[in-house]
Order: structure tokens, then C-alpha cells, then sequence
């Protein structure tokens, strides 16, 4: 007769090969593990059991089943905790107090709510003799856990390989097939959209579902303008991004077509901070695609920010990079859809805001539409005029029209008639008429366009007067503006330069090559001040004085202006670039802004007045102007147009000061934007440095200060500004400020 410990090892054989023909008629994986936990922990008369199974993807044991507790997914790193070095060394492992074991990791027990005691932990070792995975069993219920027991628990494991092998690869298909449908599904949604506004919203929050992220956006190219934009931010509104589409993390992916995956944003040296300095935002990881169409050509950029559960995978980028390239072809739609809408709107925006009639005819001669103006002009309504033939409206005195219109149709000729008399609604009318033809692409006739150019009383005014003035101011006073004329106190941004060493300059060329270069400097520096909707006020000797925001205000007039003192300095690098060549010497200026409330006006004499600003808020943006030389800066700008910029730029604070004839201080900030890599070498970590000698230096600690200072100084050696402030700090501190000191320091010039 068998003894019972023979008795006991057949039976264990025979359980041990009764696990392949059990787990093999189970489908799911869930359910193959669940019952190998309950087998294991049954026969080794435990509490419960769990078992991990590696993804190689993200480096974590995860489990999908543990038992006595509801069904969860519990992830942890496959090299912390015992599981963690059971799975590295391959090696099993018996722990009899888990809490006296500095690899037991006691998190598992505190989300499970479950107490371990007692631990038997076994690698799962695959087919192909790699470590799939690792078994646990917990807190024997008799006795404690032997050697036998976790020979036992590997014998049931290497059992079970097989069978879990073969559960993994067809979950793995299973969920893999559902990704697919899923992503088939969600293209053919979004891809349904032709709307632009919709079809990026619709883009983006996919990509954010889809890839587990907080936020997503999708940039595109603009070719005209050389930019990648946005009209979507996932978590910031659907607010308009514009930026250099060669600038930045997007810019370098959209300029190589490679894609940039970056587990740490803040470790990499092309992560610019200031976005999420300004929205708040904290960007922990950047996933950022190409957005290829089917000729190979990049026409954006995907960037998708902070995975949940750790950094972008391999796979996130292919998926991303598959999807983005089934929506090309849709984006592409979408884009030349928005183009001939924008186009179709331009023009019928066009043509009701222009001055001019515009009256358009069909092949038959029939009015198809007439704009606002022509109406005003012609003293009619749409349903007098759309659809009439054109001789049935221009008849009687204004018959020659319709002769006009046929002639044109008959030749294909323009013809232009100057200051014309016309009568509409018993009142006459002085005009030049011009009749075109309208001709397709493909060179069809599609009809006829008349041209109303109303020239009497008002607008024979208007071009009078605009002669002598701004068009803008014009177009108020002829609206009643007297107002304008009197004064009104509005607030603005006021613009002084000043060109360096002017005298020296003059001396050197004589009067007459002065006079042609102070020519060819204004007309560059005015250009600048009107391509920002500025006003220029005046030229006083070398000087200019600017406004924005008078007469007429915009949203973003001190924008406008610090754009404008931006592209004043890059007109003057080229300029200086092409006189260099000739052997002449660079022209150098400072320019000081400042956003105030100022009196505007017509001022002067009964036989001589200029429109022109007046106040302290003047008087203030001249004299940061002169403190560009104190300071060695090229643009200064006063807390209050700091404080209502919207656009993002590099400035610094530099000082706080009361300027002379003031008691209050002001803060003042240097712009930074007009430096190239080569005039402002290493910028980042300089204005680092200095903003911490600042700092330093506001709390009284000049060696401190000085310290930070020279550091910035062996950043950028020619940064007279940081060296300014070596010398001041040396002068406090060899004689320290009477009183208390608050880091303000008066101007005893102007």
C-alpha cells in the first residue's frame, strides 16, 4: 500500500497537469488568472493570492485580479517592492514578516485595505524561459510557508505558462482588434467634418482621449505668412496661437518632419517655460508629431502634453502618427474650404464696406447684386434694383450707362468715365463711372461690373483735407469731429527715439549728407510707426515722437508699439548692415514707451496748429527714452505698458526709479525681442542672473548681488547693463543709504 506521502505526490502531479486542461478551456485572460490565483492559494492553504504580468511597454508588473476584493488594475514598477526583484532576478523568494523586509512595498496593502503577514513569491517563466511575470501568495492560514510550498507555487506557474501565454497574445489581439474599430470609428467621425473650427476641436479631443493626455494641440502651417497657429487649446479656450513655424519643440518637428517625444519637458534645453508661466499650465511630457499629407508634404504638427500613468510611449506615437495621417487629407478639405469661405466673406465684406458703388451684372445684363454704398448712391433699395435689366434702371439721363455696358460687353474693354453727373431719385450726383468686364479663370464671360465713385461735397472734402492730415483723424473730423479740435483726454502709448551721438554724426557728414541721412532714417522709422496703425506726432531735430492709440484706439495698441520699437531696431540692423558696406558708421537709437492717460488735440496758433499729445504720460516716455544711455538698453517701457501687453515677449525688470520732477517711483523693463543670439549671447540664463541680483539687490545684499551680477557678466561679457549694476552696488556698499532701503533709486537727470 502507497505510503501517504506517495499518496500526497500523486496527487499533486495529478493537479499539476490538470492546470493546462483546465486553463486551456477558459477564453479570457481575467478568468485564466483568476483561477490560477484560487488554484494556487487553495493548495497552498493561503488567504489570497495575486498574480503581475509585465507590460514591456510601460516597465510595471500590473494585476488584473486579486482575490477577495472586486476586480481592479493595481500597476507597480517591475523593480520596486518584492515582486519587483522577485521578477529582475528571476529567483523565488519566502518571507515570514513582509513588514520587517525593506523590499515589501506596504502601498498595495494600503489601496487593497487587505494586511500582509506572510508572503511565498514565485517568478511566471515563459515558454521561451523569459520572466513573464510573478505569483504571490499571502498569509498561510496554518504554520508558515516552506520551501515545498514555493516549489509548489513555481511548478503550478511553469504549468500555467503556456496557457497564459496563449490568454496574453489573444488578449492582446482582442484589445488590439477594439483599438483598430475604435480608431476606425473615430476617423471616419472626425473625418466627416468640413468645418476647420469644428473638424481641429473634434482632432484634438480625440487625440487627448485617445493617447490618455491632459491637453493636445494641433498646429497648422500658414505658407503665407511663414507660421504655425492654432485655433484649438484643449483646457485654454479655443483662443488663436501664431508663432514662427520654425520656433520651438513644434517648429523643429514641423521644419525636420521628425517626431519629438519628451518624457521630461523641463530637463530639455528646447522647452521654452514661459507658455505655462502665462497660463498656469504645468507640462510635465510632450509627444509631438508631424502632420504629413499624401504627397509627403508636412502641413503641421500634433503635440499632445502629460500622459496620464507616466510618459509617451513608442506605441502612443505611431498610433498618433497613424491618425494624424488619416485626418490630413480631411484638414486639407477643411483648410480650402475655410479659404474660399474667408475669401467668399472677404469679398462680400469688401464690397459693402467700400466707399465705391459696386453694381454687377449677369451674361443677360441683369443686376445680380449691388453693394451698400451703391444704394446710398443711386437712392434705392435691393428690391428696386437685384434682378431688373440694366437698361430698365439706367434710363432717361442716365441711359449713356447702359450704352457703356454694352459697348464694354460687345469689346471686353474697360471704360472709364470722369466726374460724370447722374441723376437717381430727382437729385444729381457727380461720379466716375468705370464699367468692367467680369471674366472667369478660364477666360468666360460671366457679365458686367459697374463702378460708382461718388465725388461730391463730403468726399471732395475728405480728399482735401487728407492731404494735410492722417486719413483717420480726416474721417473724424468729418463725422463731427470738433471735439478732436478742442482736445480730449484718452489714454495712449507714447513712442520717443533719439539717435546716439547725433552731433558727432552731423559734424563728421556736413549739413547736406545729414539732411539725406535724417531722410532715409525717417522714412524706415516711419514706416515701422504706420505699419502698426501708429500716429506719427512729430520729428523734433533727430528725435520722434509717436503715438498708438490716438485719434483712433485699438485692443492692442501697446502691443502695437512695442512691435513697432521691435522692428525699428531690426530696420535699423539692416540699414546699418548696408551701410557698413560703404564704409559708413552704424546709426544707433534708444527708444522709451510709455501707457498713460495724455490730452490729444489740434494745438498751436490761429495760422499754425498740429495735432499732438500733451501730459506727464509724454513727458515720462521721454525720459526713459534719455535713460537708455544711463542704462546701455535700447528699449525701456514703463510698468503700465507692461502690464497691458498681451502678446509674449522677452523683457526684464530692470529698475525701479523716480524720475526727475516725480516723487513716485516707477518701474521700468528693458525689451529684449531686437537681439539676435549673437548681440545677446546665452539670454535665458543671463536674464536669470540678473533677475537674481535684483532680487538681491532690492533686499539690501550687494555682495550677493554683485556675485549674481558678475555671473551674468561671464554669461555675456558685453551686458552693460548687469556691469551698471556691479558699479552701483559697489558705491551703496561702500557708502550704504541713509535710512531704511527699498530698492528705489532716484534720477538726478533727465
Amino acid at each position: 500500500m502507497p505510503s501517504p506521502h506517495h499518496e500526497r505526490k500523486l496527487q499533486r502531479a495529478e493537479m499539476l497537469l490538470a492546470i493546462p486542461r483546465k486553463l486551456a478551456a477558459i477564453d479570457s485572460l481575467d478568468e485564466i488568472l483568476e483561477a490560477l490565483v484560487k488554484m494556487t492559494t487553495w493548495e497552498l492553504g493561503a488567504e489570497r493570492g495575486s498574480l503581475f504580468l509585465n507590460d514591456g511597454q510601460t516597465g510595471e508588473l500590473f494585476s488584473l485580479v486579486a482575490q477577495g476584493t472586486s476586480r481592479r488594475r493595481i500597476r507597480i514598477s517591475n523593480t520596486t517592492g518584492i515582486a519587483g526583484d522577485v521578477f529582475q532576478t528571476g529567483r523565488g523568494t519566502i518571507v515570514h514578516d513582509v513588514y520587517k523586509d525593506p523590499r515589501f512595498n506596504r502601498d498595495i496593502d494600503q489601496q487593497t485595505g487587505f494586511k500582509t503577514t506572510s508572503m511565498v513569491c514565485a517568478p511566471i517563466v515563459s515558454v521561451k524561459g523569459d520572466t513573464a511575470g510573478v505569483a504571490q501568495v499571502l498569509n498561510k492560514k496554518k504554520g508558515r510557508f516552506t520551501l515545498e510550498d514555493l516549489k509548489l507555487l513555481e511548478a503550478m506557474t511553469t504549468q500555467a505558462s503556456v496557457a497564459l501565454h496563449g490568454a496574453q497574445y489573444v488578449e492582446k489581439m482582442r484589445v488590439s482588434r477594439a483599438q483598430e474599430m475604435e480608431f476606425l470609428d473615430v476617423v471616419a467621425d472626425v473625418t466627416s467634418e468640413i468645418d476647420l473650427g469644428t473638424l481641429l476641436r473634434k482632432v484634438m479631443s480625440e487625440a487627448t482621449r485617445m493617447l490618455a493626455a491632459e491637453r493636445s494641440t494641433l498646429f497648422l502651417n500658414d505658407e503665407k505668412t511663414g507660421e504655425l497657429w492654432s485655433l484649438v487649446g484643449e483646457g485654454i479656450g479655443a483662443t488663436q496661437i501664431r508663432f514662427p513655424n520654425h520656433i520651438g519643440i513644434a517648429g523643429t518637428v514641423f521644419t525636420t518632419g521628425k517626431s519629438v517625444n519628451i518624457p521630461h519637458a523641463y530637463a530639455d534645453m528646447r522647452f521654452n517655460p514661459s507658455f505655462d508661466k502665462k497660463t498656469g499650465f504645468f507640462t510635465r511630457s510632450i509627444l509631438c508629431t508631424p502632420v504629413v499629407n499624401k504627397q509627403g508634404k508636412v502641413i503641421g504638427v500634433t503635440q499632445v502634453l502629460n500622459k496620464h500613468g507616466g510618459p509617451f510611449t513608442n506605441e502612443d506615437e505611431s498610433r498618433l502618427r497613424a491618425f494624424t495621417a488619416q485626418i490630413s487629407i480631411s484638414l486639407e478639405n477643411a483648410k480650402l474650404f475655410a479659404d474660399v469661405q474667408n475669401m467668399k466673406n472677404y469679398n462680400e465684406s469688401m464690397l459693402q464696406s467700400m466707399s465705391n458703388g459696386v453694381v454687377t451684372l449677369d451674361e443677360e445684363g441683369r443686376i445680380v447684386t449691388c453693394n451698400a454704398a451703391g444704394l446710398r448712391i443711386i437712392k434705392t433699395e435691393p428690391g428696386h434694383v437685384i434682378g431688373k435689366p440694366v437698361g430698365g434702371f439706367f434710363d432717361g439721363g442716365n441711359a449713356w450707362v447702359t450704352e457703356k455696358v454694352r459697348r464694354v460687353e460687345d469689346t471686353q474693354q474697360a471704360d472709364v468715365t470722369m466726374d460724370a453727373e447722374l441723376t437717381f431719385g430727382g437729385e444729381a450726383v457727380s461720379a466716375n463711372v468705370t464699367v468692367l468686364p467680369l471674366v472667369s479663370g478660364a477666360g468666360k464671360k460671366l457679365g458686367t461690373m459697374i463702378m460708382l465713385d461718388d465725388i461730391s461735397g463730403e468726399k471732395r472734402m475728405k480728399s482735401t483735407m487728407s492731404r494735410y492730415m492722417d486719413p483717420a483723424l480726416a474721417d473724424q473730423l468729418l463725422a463731427g469731429g470738433e471735439d478732436i479740435l478742442g482736445g480730449k483726454s484718452t489714454t495712449a502709448t507714447v513712442l520717443f527715439s533719439d539717435i546716439r551721438s547725433f552731433t558727432t554724426i552731423s559734424e563728421e557728414l556736413g549739413p547736406q549728407l545729414t539732411v539725406g541721412l535724417l531722410n532715409k532714417y525717417f522714412t524706415l522709422m516711419v514706416e515701422c510707426i504706420q505699419s502698426e496703425g501708429g500716429m506719427l506726432d512729430k520729428f523734433i531735430g533727430d528725435a520722434i515722437m509717436a503715438g498708438f492709440g490716438i485719434p483712433i484706439a485699438h485692443g492692442d495698441d501697446e502691443d502695437r508699439a512695442v512691435r513697432c520699437a521691435v522692428s525699428m531696431h531690426h530696420a535699423l540692423r539692416t540699414w546699418n548692415a548696408s551701410r557698413a558696406g560703404q564704409g559708413r558708421k552704424p546709426v544707433e537709437i534708444g527708444i522709451g514707451l510709455n501707457t498713460d492717460t495724455v490730452v490729444s488735440g489740434n494745438i498751436g496758433s490761429p495760422k499754425r496748429m498740429d495735432y499732438t499729445m500733451i501730459g506727464d504720460g509724454v513727458n515720462l516716455a521721454s525720459r526713459l527714452e534719455s535713460a537708455c544711455k544711463q542704462y546701455g538698453a535700447r528699449i525701456l517701457i514703463s510698468e503700465g505698458t507692461f502690464r497691458k501687453l498681451k502678446g509674449t515677449y522677452r523683457i526684464r525688470d530692470i529698475d525701479d526709479v523716480v524720475v526727475k520732477g516725480k516723487t513716485k517711483p516707477v518701474k521700468i523693463y528693458e525689451v529684449l525681442d531686437h537681439h539676435t543670439d549673437e548681440s545677446f549671447p546665452n539670454m535665458m540664463e543671463v536674464t536669470g542672473c540678473f533677475k537674481e541680483g535684483r532680487k538681491a539687490y532690492a533686499a539690501g545684499r550687494w555682495d550677493n548681488a554683485i556675485k549674481a551680477f558678475n555671473q551674468a557678466l561671464r554669461l555675456h561679457p558685453h551686458d552693460r547693463l548687469s556691469h551698471f549694476y556691479v558699479e552701483r552696488c559697489e558705491a551703496l556698499k561702500s557708502r550704504p543709504p541713509e535710512g531704511p532701503w527699498d530698492g528705489v533709486w532716484v534720477m538726478a537727470e533727465k
